[in-house]
């Protein structure tokens, strides 16, 4: 990763490919598919490779420890990020008298669990001015009956990186109580990260993290345990799973073991085993380094040709996303993919997306391309 001999090595399906799009799907490496014949081979054992595999969940818990800056034991599985919002959900039981604040740049699977239900919080809605959420914008929705926060680290419309610091500060400031939950969903594996003060932590691992579908970390400090510990019916997350009095009273393990309420997925916690440490081995702090630069760049490059970014540039809240819009997206997009270049397109809006194992080659291909059309 990085630099262009590990990419072929590392990363076959790249050659003669264009590919930013990391923030809708990542290109796993070759040790994920490895590692996904490894679970393959655990798997053809039956009975006996189980061992393997719930060995290869704990293992999966201390790398993802690392790159999340929490311990092991503040590590959980589950399937997805809706589902892992769903099961906050339960664990916080808000009321109609209580109050939730979400954000107009969030992921839908972060936004509408508030929204459903017959007695659901009140919900109020942070909303960005020019593509960036202002504090003073959301101070006024902080009160005595808030009790989450809810926001992406990195969001998925447009990018922009929320400064953690002077966000959790303002927080804490008037609502010390409140629980904070944060996405990591379009930052984990490509940012460098301090959300210290956050209650639960949450990211998909098939994007930046390089793995599969059907897995989400779930980070919940110790201090957050109790208080986060999801109500949800299943199995593996009880204490009393198979106890006496187990059709009696349900007993659930604290904090983020709490959100594997079922049998873990086993083939996605191998390849985000597998992931983790190839990111841990290239280092986040060297691949911000490298793809930061090719950020700045798609910024500067869309600016000369007339394009305006959603949001702004800015180096404290720049990630791995540049975004734009343009009334020629479907011609600029059958032309990018006749040229082998990947971005997302959506309704008109474009994304780029840069990762580690992006080159400048890259964004010259991408710009020949909007020269050749605009």
């Amino acid at each position: 990763m990085i630099q262009s001999e590990i990419i072929t090595r590392d990363f076959p399906s790249l050659s003669g490919k264009a590919y930013m799009n990391t923030a809708a799907e990542g290109i796993p490496p070759r040790v994920v598919v490895e590692a996904v014949e490894a679970y393959l081979e655990d798997k053809r054992e039956g009975m006996r490779g189980r061992d393997a595999h719930f060995a290869r969940e704990q293992e999966a818990k201390q790398s993802v420890s690392q790159l999340i800056g929490l311990t092991p034991q503040e590590i959980g599985f589950c399937s997805c990020s809706a589902e892992a919002y769903n099961l906050l959900s339960t664990a916080l039981a808000l009321r109609e008298n209580e109050e939730v604040v979400i954000n107009d740049l969030d992921f839908p699977s972060g936004a509408t669990p508030w929204l459903v239900g017959q007695n659901h919080p009140r919900v109020r809605v942070w909303k960005s001015r020019n593509g960036v959420l202002h504090l003073d914008d959301l101070t006024p929705l902080l009160n005595v009956h808030t009790r989450l926060v809810q926001v992406s680290l990195v969001s998925f419309y447009n990018g922009w990186r929320l400064p953690w610091l002077p966000f959790i500060q303002r927080v804490r400031e008037i609502v010390p109580d409140t629980i904070v939950s944060v996405d990591l969903t379009q930052a984990l594996g490509r940012c460098v990260l301090d959300c210290s003060g956050a209650d639960i932590l949450i990211s998909s691992t098939h994007k930046w993290l390089l793995g599969l579908h059907g897995g989400c970390v779930v980070g919940i400090p110790t201090r957050s345990a109790e208080k986060l510990t999801t109500t949800a019916g299943g199995w593996y997350h009880l204490q009393n799973a198979f106890d006496a009095d187990r059709f009696e009273r349900a007993v659930s393990k604290s904090g983020a073991a709490s959100y594997a309420v079922g049998m873990p997925s086993f083939a996605p916690i191998y390849a985000l085993h597998a992931a983790a440490d190839y990111l841990l081995s290239v280092d986040i702090k060297n691949i911000a380094h490298h793809a930061d630069p090719l950020v700045q760049a798609a910024h500067a490059g869309l600016t000369q040709r007339g394009i305006r970014p959603l949001a702004p540039f800015d180096p404290a809240c720049s990630s791995g996303i540049v975004a734009f819009r343009h009334p020629e997206s479907e011609k600029i997009q059958e032309a990018l993919l006749t040229e082998n270049i990947h971005i997302m397109h959506q309704a008109g809006r474009m994304r780029l997306a840069l990762h580690g194992y992006n080159q400048k080659e890259d964004l010259d291909r991408l710009f020949h391309v909007l020269d050749r059309i605009l």
